[in-house]
């Protein structure tokens, strides 16, 4: 009863006192920010416009879409009205009967600004038409319809690739809240549960994590965010996952692992971050989106394990419960890995059989004192 009341103090009261800094939100946003970039750097995000357009937030891509149209209906509206100035097609000037204006029915910039809209987005009214008294609204005319449909292109594709971006897949693939440290198979295993939202599948998956830590070097040099591999894997391997329920991905702690100096009592002390990634193909776009999230130490729970949720009804049916998905329920475990090692080792040694290079066999002679 203390044990829960004290655990649960620490992680309510004093986690939030000192949180820790990511660098991966849970939602998979990264917390970096770039400093005393050069001009002559942020030049290169507008000769890749593509991309800069496609990672704009929704009211910078929309406040760009609206003002691209309004401000080239407007630009070729004064041209327009130009040409008819310039050839005095205006009421102002009086024209006779007899006078071919280059464009019919413009009287003024907004009639102007009118036939703009109409000849870039082709709708095409009847009322105002161009004739073939100028040649230089001819080539006014063509120039803007090859405009128009530059700016069409461009600005309708943005908006439908920003709308069909993977990211939004990637929404329905989630991670448990905690990671998880017990045993599996006998060995002391960290396990995160991750489940998909869709019933389409993710083809291709691959799991992969890193651990982010501030380690020195030898030679006395800090490396912040150093990044350590950490594989995960499920029975069946960490590719080519088969990604229709629930799954359970762990890392064995072994003597290679990061983890396998640590005990129950330092894990909260240490200062560390694990990043967990997972790659794979949209089966319906065929677009390769990537999921992450990442733990603290706080988040990592030793001595338990996920409680199952999955099971089959009286139809035959496989149930998910989602209820679940981040439960977790304690279980007994070492309170380190290095203590599971030395108990099978030990264990292993009874086993077999050893000689002792410092026994010798001394023989003694055995003297009868009974005479018959």
């Amino acid at each position: 009863m203390f044990k829960h009341l004290r655990k649960w103090f620490v992680a309510h009261f004093l986690g939030h006192s000192r949180q820790r800094a990511r660098l991966v939100s849970k939602d998979g946003r990264c917390n970096i920010e770039f400093g005393n970039v050069e001009a002559q750097s942020r030049f290169i995000f507008f000769v890749d416009i593509w991309t800069t357009v496609l990672d704009l937030k929704w009211r910078y891509k929309m406040t760009i879409f609206i003002s691209t149209f309004l401000g080239s209906w407007f630009f070729f509206g004064l041209l327009w009205y130009a040409v008819a100035y310039i050839h005095k097609d205006l009421p102002e000037f009086h024209p006779s009967v007899n006078h071919t204006p280059c464009v019919e029915n413009i009287n003024g910039l907004t009639s102007a600004f009118l036939f703009s809209l109409e000849t870039q987005v082709t709708i095409g009214y009847g009322f105002r038409c161009v004739t073939e008294q100028c040649g230089t609204a001819i080539f006014l005319l063509i120039f803007q319809s090859i405009l128009g449909v530059i700016i069409n292109s461009f600005m309708c594709g943005a908006i439908l690739a920003k709308i069909s971006r993977p990211k939004k897949r990637a929404k329905t693939i989630t991670f448990s809240k905690n990671a998880v440290i017990s045993k599996r198979g006998g060995k002391l295993c960290l396990l995160i549960r991750v489940v998909n939202l869709r019933k389409s599948l993710l083809i291709g998956s691959h799991i992969y994590g890193k651990l982010l830590r501030t380690t020195v070097t030898p030679e006395g040099e800090t490396i912040i965010l150093d990044q350590i591999n950490i594989n995960f894997v499920v029975d069946a391997g960490n590719e080519n996952l088969f990604f229709i329920s629930p799954l359970t991905i762990y890392h064995v702690i072994d003597q290679n692992s990061p983890f396998f100096h640590m005990a129950a009592e330092t894990l909260p002390q240490q200062d560390f971050e694990l990043v967990v990634f997972l790659d794979g193909t949209v089966e319906s776009t065929s677009a390769t989106c990537q999921v992450r999230t990442s733990y603290v130490p706080e988040e990592v729970l030793w001595g338990y394990r996920f409680a199952p949720m999955v099971s089959k009804t009286k139809e035959g049916k496989y149930r998910v419960d989602f209820h679940n998905f981040s439960k977790t329920v304690e279980v007994e475990t070492p309170h380190c890995a290095l203590c599971l090692y030395n108990e099978k080792h030990a264990r292993a040694r009874m086993k077999r059989g050893y000689d002792n290079p410092n026994f010798s066999l001394s023989e003694v002679n055995e003297t009868d004192d009974t005479k018959m």
